[in-house]
């Protein structure tokens, strides 16, 4: 069993070897707040132990997100501004302070039983960073900051909020989402970082799909979990067939 992992889910939900399950589910674009009501929803169910560890996937259409430590600074040209530009600018109880959402951006929302954050953190950012590797991006992450980096150049965010030992928010990668929005802000807190894309570093278009499924594996295999394919229904057990269906059986 993984050290990260705090209340393990039914043995049901383990495959031959005795690893637990990573259930992921990809959602296609969502609004930001739907998302926080979706991942609370999931939290809970795993605090009752109903479903194993999961990730969901995602875009979110324009979103300026403020994490705990976001100043007045960090949005210098004032809220009305960014939404007159058609950005939504939203609370978040994630850690960090403001970072940008949009389209083509792979958005992964890991709700991870942890016991110890750190290493629950580094497991994130490895799995990116595996996952960026697979996609032609030399990355790595910088010794005191946050995120995965190309050189001096940020390509992943980070930003995790713990309740009860669930995990909830994640990461975001920019893979061929405008980076434009990020100049108009304070990335991360870093006063004139520079934003860069899977599709900036290698040129490749239409990667969004492939990426995703890679960050998906990564993860799964960075927790030590087998990753197994679900709707979001079967996610938040709305549906007759997974009623019907018990617990999951393994090939």
């Amino acid at each position: 069993m993984s050290a990260l992992v705090a209340a393990p889910h039914p043995a049901s939900a383990r495959d031959r070897t005795g690893r637990s399950e990573l259930w992921s589910a990809y959602l296609g674009q969502l609004p930001y707040d739907a998302g926080v009501l979706l991942q609370e929803r999931l939290r809970e169910r795993r605090l009752r132990n109903e479903i194993p560890d999961a990730l969901l996937l995602l875009e979110h259409p324009p979103v300026y997100t403020k994490g705990r430590r976001t100043g007045p600074g960090d949005l210098p040209m004032g809220e009305d501004w960014y939404r007159m530009q058609g950005i939504e600018v939203a609370e978040s109880d994630r850690g960090g302070r403001v970072t940008y959402h949009g389209p083509g951006q792979v958005v992964g929302y890991p709700i991870v039983a942890a016991r110890d954050v750190l290493a629950y953190v580094r497991a994130v950012e490895a799995a990116v960073v595996a996952a960026l590797a697979d996609s032609g991006v030399d990355a790595g992450v910088r010794p005191g900051l946050t995120g995965v980096w190309v050189g001096e150049r940020k390509i992943g965010s980070i930003g995790v909020h713990v309740s009860r030992g669930v995990t909830t928010h994640g990461f975001a990668v920019n893979v061929e989402n405008d980076l434009q929005p990020f100049r108009w802000v304070v990335p991360c807190g870093l006063e004139g970082v520079q934003m860069t894309s899977v599709l900036r570093e290698t040129g490749a278009r239409g990667q969004v799909e492939c990426f995703r499924r890679r960050v998906a594996f990564r993860l799964a295999e960075a927790l030590d979990r087998r990753q197994r394919i679900v709707s979001v229904e079967r996610l938040e057990g709305r549906t007759a067939d997974s009623r019907r269906a018990g617990p999951p059986v393994l090939a």
